[in-house]
């Protein structure tokens, strides 16, 4: 039997996000703390990101999401200048990005502005073998034509699940 959690909110504002061309400069979310509840898996959803309403995309940019898990709070040690607390982060190398576990890639495929690209839901056990991590959260960079929507839309959620034998 599949249980699900309220849906929370996530803290991952990406309006305005300046462009990337290496995705080392981002933004991250907030972590999620499974050390209390500890859900079986968490389902991370997105209604989809707004891109730059005048300036129109070059074709095969691309918006990266990116997924970190951690068994100590980035509050306490960090994963280089992630720290759980949603922000603009400078990545100090790409290796730090490498190590990330990559969730979705929208490419633009036309040149129009003001597109609102799309971020289907993702569990996060299956990005790590089957477990969730005591705490994860999000990284975004994109490398587009220019900035995201100033007055984006995105509404990020996220909701856990506990599976039990009936």
């Amino acid at each position: 039997m599949i249980t699900y959690g309220a849906v929370q909110s996530l803290t991952f504002d990406v309006s305005s996000l300046a462009t990337s061309s290496t995705f080392l400069v981002g933004v991250e979310s907030n972590e999620i703390d499974n050390t209390t509840t500890r859900w079986d898996d968490i389902e991370i959803s997105c209604d989809g990101i707004l891109c730059n309403a005048t300036t129109g995309s070059v074709i095969g940019q691309q918006i990266q999401l990116y997924l970190w898990g951690s068994d100590v709070s980035l509050a306490t040690t960090p994963i280089d200048t992630l720290d759980g607390v949603a922000s603009a982060e400078t990545l100090t190398h790409d290796a730090v990005r490498q190590a990330l576990r990559w969730v979705a890639s929208p490419a633009a495929t036309a040149v129009t502005a003001g597109l609102k690209y799309p971020i289907l839901p993702f569990c996060v056990a299956s990005q790590f073998y089957g477990n969730v991590p005591a705490f994860c959260g999000l990284y975004l960079a994109h490398n587009h034509a220019a900035a995201l929507a100033a007055a984006q839309s995105a509404i990020w959620s996220w909701r856990g699940i506990k599976y039990t034998a009936t």
